[in-house]
């Protein structure tokens, strides 16, 4: 439950903090540096040496890969059918094809499922939705920024990216079985914790709702992907064609179901890719996906369980 206050404490802190005049302009942006250059990487130092590396992580790491995947094959066709602009695409596949895995899919998960379900999250978190932001999500950016870029600047995006840097740091540590100490995963952990709140207070300060704006139907149509079309995608492959069952599939299909992930906003807005709807996404995005979660949830336990 008090992830839950937090969320939309922080959402409404944002908000309020939008009338306090002694806050700069600039404060959404202090604040989203922060978390791309602090944040993310503590995190990833925090969890990746600890991973079980084996053939089971799998279908939990290629979640993120297929919803990213689908979401850019979606957005792109309709892009081109309908001539929007690359940056329009580029928000919609960064907002609409990466869900919150972590800050909203830990503690949902762990409600309905129970502790043990955490690594299976941490999976589909961290080697899946982080990794995938990490590289072709900011090339993805990186390109449809400012049309065509050359491919020695976007791999220069990527290596440069401190998240990726901290991201491949701990996977090397974990390939040579090296640890932290308990200090050193304290302080990894109080550091990744700041996420969450600094991204949401950070979205409340930027979301303005204009209720003339050309967003709406494009708000529509990134979250009937994100928290309807992305989780039947991963539940007609794993249950259909896979022939997963049991928790596995329904952490799978529920972390599919999850509201846009606020980092995936955070670099769509940081590359000029339609801020404020990037932060309309995830503004509007979290309230309704608890609706749209319980749904799903129902499916999983009442009609296929």
């Amino acid at each position: 439950m008090s992830s839950f206050i937090l969320l939309f404490g922080c959402l409404g802190l944002g908000l309020l903090l939008q009338r306090v005049k002694d806050f700069p302009k600039n404060t959404p942006q202090v604040l989203n540096q922060f978390i791309i250059y602090i944040s993310l990487p503590a995190l990833a130092l925090y969890f990746i040496p600890e991973v079980k590396l084996d053939s089971t992580v799998l279908l939990p790491v290629g979640l993120a890969w297929i919803c990213f995947g689908a979401a850019a094959l979606f957005f792109w066709g309709l892009g081109k059918a309908f001539g929007w602009s690359r940056k329009l695409v580029g928000c919609l596949i960064l907002t609409g094809g990466l869900g919150n895995t972590s800050f909203i899919g830990l503690p949902v998960i762990e409600a309905l499922y129970g502790a043990d379900s955490l690594e299976t999250v941490i999976l589909i978190d961290q080697p899946g939705t982080f990794v995938v932001l990490s590289t072709v999500g900011i090339a993805l950016a990186a390109s449809f920024s400012r049309g065509a870029a050359s491919i020695g600047t976007i791999a220069r995006k990527i290596f440069l990216f401190p998240p990726f840097i901290a991201f491949m740091l701990a996977l090397i540590l974990n390939l040579v079985g090296f640890s932290f100490s308990a200090d050193m995963k304290d302080v990894f952990q109080r550091l990744g914790s700041t996420v969450s709140p600094l991204a949401l207070v950070s979205v409340g300060l930027q979301l303005k709702p204009e209720w003339r704006s050309k967003h709406w139907g494009f708000l529509a149509l990134g979250l009937t992907f994100q928290l309807m079309l992305a989780p039947l995608l991963i539940l007609g492959l794993y249950f259909g064609v896979l022939g997963v069952r049991g928790e596995l599939l329904e952490i799978s299909v529920m972390e599919a179901a999850m509201a846009p992930m606020i980092t995936g906003s955070i670099v769509a807005a940081s590359y000029g890719l339609k801020p404020r709807l990037a932060n309309m996404m995830v503004g509007f995005g979290i309230p309704i996906s608890f609706l749209t979660l319980a749904f799903w949830y129902w499916i999983l336990n009442f009609v296929i369980g």
